[in-house]
């Protein structure tokens, strides 16, 4: 098989690729674009588990960033372990056609206990004083050490939070560098998050998103510099394109109101209880899952959400297999946000009340996902001088929380999830090899989500 890597820069888009790119726009020109239709959930873990598997949410089973585990009447986010992927993977086809196949997966998600032969994924220390401590995950074991040894401790609190920077971003592109002289993979996949963060922040449409342009874009050089001096055949995709917004919309609390939610009174603080609650929402960007515990409520909360400013429209079980999400993971409704809004998962109608984790980057303990995690709560006075107190505490081994995000989401400017408004607003793939599409010849040069693997495939197969 020919030796490909596969460079998934999150959030790029055509519309974003021109002065602020200078390398990326030479080489886009100089090789095939494709355009990528949005998969249904916009969100990382779909769209990779499609991409890596072929196929669509209702067979993969990856229905968002998080759902509701039935089973174990728990909303979680950001699991790690690749048997959630209920289907094969690309790599675990390569090795049955070519024993010699290898494959290296550096940071896409769903990357432990997986079945690649070489992987790197971030795994903090939780110490039982409450102290977390940056850290990655390796196979072999013994490439944690080396990496760490050469590149630093992984900059986990640059990787996601209101510190995040293009640290994260060059510590993985250096790492895989490293991992591809050592262990020379036919397949690498490479996840590439910096330009994601500032997305959110600031939106698509501010200049200063500029900055981080020119930063991936010196990235994305490196890399293919690197790989192409190897012979590698260079995929660069994308998982979806950023839309701005400026109404968070707290599905929760709408239904919270309505008495459909139970929350339990912990020394003050509220938490959500699903298991016991009617009817209530996982948020997750732009699209959130709606879970009903008895049928008998379902006329009435469609009722309700749909009479919400903000939600666009709901997915019942025709809409769900019409766009490939009816697999039981998915909530009995799902939620698609106006293009100008998005779901946040508050659930507390006191501020007072919220629980612990809603003021700390937790995004394990929080039912749905949090953007504003990437900003400081401007309420704190002196931010600096909070997070040097709390660094203090942490080194000299005090329990501590990082308590500096704010309540609400007012502050986050772009958003994902829906499907893009234009093609230039959507995902992209550009190779550097003739193997890009099999409708190149016919003048269309647009996929669907799960036609990424087959480009893929063709690439480490074909001549």
């Amino acid at each position: 098989m020919h030796k490909t890597v596969v460079l998934n820069v999150v959030g790029l888009t055509p519309d974003l690729i021109g002065e602020n790119t200078p390398y990326l726009s030479d080489w886009t020109r100089k090789h095939s674009i494709a355009n990528v239709e949005s998969l249904l959930p916009a969100v990382t873990c779909s769209v990779q588990a499609t991409y890596l598997t072929g196929v669509m949410p209702d067979k993969h089973g990856i229905v968002g960033n998080g759902w509701y585990f039935r089973d174990i009447d728990e909303i979680k986010f950001w699991r790690q372990s690749n048997k959630l992927i209920q289907s094969p993977k690309i790599w675990e086809h390569a090795k049955q056609k070519d024993s010699s196949f290898t494959c290296a997966n550096l940071f896409w998600w769903y990357n432990m206990n997986s079945t690649v032969d070489y992987l790197v994924t971030p795994r903090p220390i939780y110490r039982a004083d409450g102290v977390k401590i940056p850290d990655i995950l390796t196979n072999p074991m013994e490439l944690r050490d080396e990496l760490q040894s050469e590149l630093g401790q992984f900059p986990l609190f640059k990787f996601w939070g209101p510190f995040t920077d293009i640290s994260s971003s060059q510590w993985i592109a250096d790492s895989a560098e490293i991992t591809e002289q050592k262990y020379n993979p036919t397949l690498t996949l490479i996840y590439l998050p910096h330009l994601d963060y500032n997305l959110q922040r600031i939106g698509p449409d501010d200049p200063a998103i500029a900055t981080d342009l020119n930063e991936i874009d010196g990235i994305c050089e490196q890399l293919i510099r690197f790989y192409e001096k190897r012979g590698a055949r260079i995929l660069l995709l994308s998982e979806y394109g950023i839309t701005p917004v400026k109404n968070p919309v707290s599905l929760n609390r709408v239904l919270r109101k309505a008495g459909y939610i139970t929350v339990r009174e912990e020394l003050g603080q509220e938490v959500l209880i699903p298991g016991q609650s009617r009817a209530f929402a996982v948020a997750d960007h732009q699209i959130a899952h709606i879970y009903i515990q008895n049928r008998k409520d379902i006329d009435s909360v469609k009722k309700l959400l749909n009479e919400t400013p903000g939600v666009a429209t709901l997915l019942n079980e025709d809409g769900k297999k019409r766009h490939g999400l009816n697999h039981p993971r998915a909530g009995e409704f799902i939620a698609i946000a106006e293009p100008d809004a998005w779901f946040a998962y508050y659930y507390w109608l006191e501020d007072k009340k919220a629980p612990d984790f809603a003021p700390n980057v937790d995004i394990h303990n929080k039912p749905g996902y949090d953007p504003a995690e990437l900003f400081t709560d401007p309420a704190i006075r002196f931010p600096k001088l909070k997070v040097g107190r709390r660094l203090i505490q942490k080194k000299l081994g005090f329990r501590y929380v990082m308590d500096l995000i704010p309540l609400h989401g007012t502050m986050v400017k772009g958003s994902h999830g829906r499907t893009a408004e234009s093609a230039g607003s959507g995902p992209l793939l550009i190779s550097n090899s003739k193997q890009l599409t099999q409708r190149e010849q016919t003048g269309n040069t647009t996929l669907h989500p799960y036609e990424v693997y087959q480009v893929i495939w063709k690439h480490m197969t074909e001549e």
